[in-house]
Formats: C-alpha cells, sequence, structure tokens
C-alpha cells in the first residue's frame, strides 16, 4: 500500500486530526520535486525579439534574393508566403499560450512576403527600401525611449479611439483593394491614389496610419510591462516578441507605401 511520504512528496505528513485550513494548506502546498516556473523578463523578451527578427531577415533576404534571381517563382513564392504568413498570423495571436515554432515559422514566411515586395518597390523607387528601413527603426527607436521614460503611457481612451481607427482604415483598405482590383481606380495604390485638391489621398491619411503603428508599439510595450510585473511565465516572453514583431512590419510596410507615394 502506497505511503504519503513527506521526504517523496515535500509535503507536511497528513495527520488524521487536520482541520480543514490545514488540509488545504496541505493541498496547495507546491510539491519539493517541483521547481518553480520561471517568471518573464525583459531581457527574455529582447532575446526572443531578436531571435524572431533574425529569422524574418533571413526570410526577406532568401524573398528578395529569388525573386530577383526568377521575377515568375518570386511572384508565386510571395503569394503562398502571404497565405502562409496570414495564417499562422491568425493561429498565433488566437493561442491562449505561445508556441516558438510557430512564431519563427511566421517570422520566416512573413520575411520572404517582406524581401519579395521590397524588391518590387526598389525596382520602382530606387533606394526607398533603405529609406523605410531607416525610418521604421527611428519610429521604433523614438517611441521605446518615450516609453522607457514615461513620456507616453498606453491609455483606455487612447486605446478605445486607436481600435475604431484600426476597423475604420481595415475598411478603408479593403475598399481600396476591391476598387483597384476591379479597375475602378486608375492609381497604383487604389484609394491611396486619389487626389483631394492635389494632394494624394496617402499623403494625408498615411502619417495617421503611421501614428497608429506607433501607438500599437505602445501597447505591445505596455503588454511586455504588464507581463513582468505580474511575473508571468517566462514562455509568454514568446507572445511579446511576436506582437512586437507584427507590429513593426506593419509600420515598415506603411512607411514604405508613403514613401512611394510621395515619390510616384
Amino acid at each position: 500500500m502506497a505511503v504519503n511520504n513527506p521526504a517523496f512528496t515535500g509535503q507536511k505528513a497528513f495527520s488524521p486530526n487536520a482541520t480543514a485550513a490545514e488540509l488545504q494548506a496541505l493541498y496547495d502546498a507546491p510539491s519539493a520535486n517541483r521547481a518553480p516556473e520561471r517568471a518573464m523578463t525583459y531581457e527574455d523578451t529582447v532575446a526572443k525579439s531578436f531571435i524572431s527578427f533574425v529569422v524574418l531577415l533571413v526570410g526577406a533576404a532568401a524573398g528578395w534574393i529569388i525573386t530577383s534571381m526568377n521575377p515568375a517563382l518570386g511572384s508565386g513564392m510571395i503569394m503562398v508566403a502571404g497565405i502562409g504568413a496570414f495564417v499562422l498570423a491568425m493561429v498565433n495571436i488566437f493561442k491562449k499560450e505561445p508556441v516558438p515554432a510557430l512564431i519563427l515559422a511566421y517570422a520566416a514566411l512573413e520575411g520572404v512576403l517582406l524581401g519579395g515586395i521590397s524588391l518590387v518597390f526598389d525596382a520602382q523607387w530606387s533606394g526607398i527600401v533603405a529609406q523605410a528601413v531607416i525610418a521604421t527603426i527611428v519610429v521604433v527607436g523614438v517611441t521605446l525611449a518615450l516609453f522607457a521614460n514615461g513620456k507616453i503611457r498606453a491609455s483606455a481612451r487612447a486605446t478605445k479611439i486607436f481600435f475604431i481607427a484600426i476597423i475604420a482604415y481595415l475598411v478603408f483598405s479593403v475598399v481600396s483593394l476591391l476598387m483597384s482590383a476591379f479597375g475602378a481606380t486608375s492609381g497604383t495604390f487604389g484609394l491611396n491614389s486619389v487626389e483631394i485638391f492635389g494632394i494624394p489621398l496617402g499623403l494625408i491619411i498615411g502619417p495617421l496610419v503611421i501614428l497608429l503603428a506607433a501607438y500599437s508599439l505602445v501597447l505591445d510595450f505596455d503588454m511586455v510591462q504588464r507581463g513582468v510585473q505580474n511575473k508571468a511565465p517566462a514562455k509568454f516572453a514568446w507572445t511579446g516578441a511576436f506582437s512586437i514583431m507584427v507590429t513593426v512590419v506593419w509600420l515598415y510596410m506603411q512607411i514604405l507605401q508613403f514613401l512611394a507615394i510621395a515619390r510616384d
């Protein structure tokens, strides 16, 4: 017959005369042979973010090189990578716990997509990719510095406005894409090419969308900060890394499009 031996369970010996409170404390006590789960840290998130962006950049280099060598193959690859990246993004967003392999797979596919698209942009507007990369780094750096110094913080009111604006921009983007696909707009960028008083609409709303992406970074940094403060399990550093990567990719694409409209 099994014996409740404190030497193996790491718990106090059971007493038949124990009170209800003592029994509950005995039940809640951690086992001595199970190490406590390590808590999330800023260093964890930085390390996971670094790994994710390295994979993203490797994928981008592959997408750029393959597209430049074989445009037909590159076009098909961009389409497949785009669909795969979207599917994995949805999976990672709705999973309750992060899966590093899925996050890195997303990074690789998103990188291939970005590499191919960036080559297309750079072929039409020479040097635009370098400009977009530098601008993205500057926006991320400034946003992080302001957040670290307490100059900007996520608030309930600002976040509510942010989500309303995101939904509005999503509707605008879908309508623009559909109108462009069916030839309803003549410009390269759909509704963004439509001029208002001689100014392309994309140059008017572009800075606003870039600000939305910057505030999305603030929400990402706030999520990481709360995770560290609340001692979330270390694995959720991957969630922070994934969120930051998605936002940075979105920011880069918006800056790239804004620069292209400005130079078109």
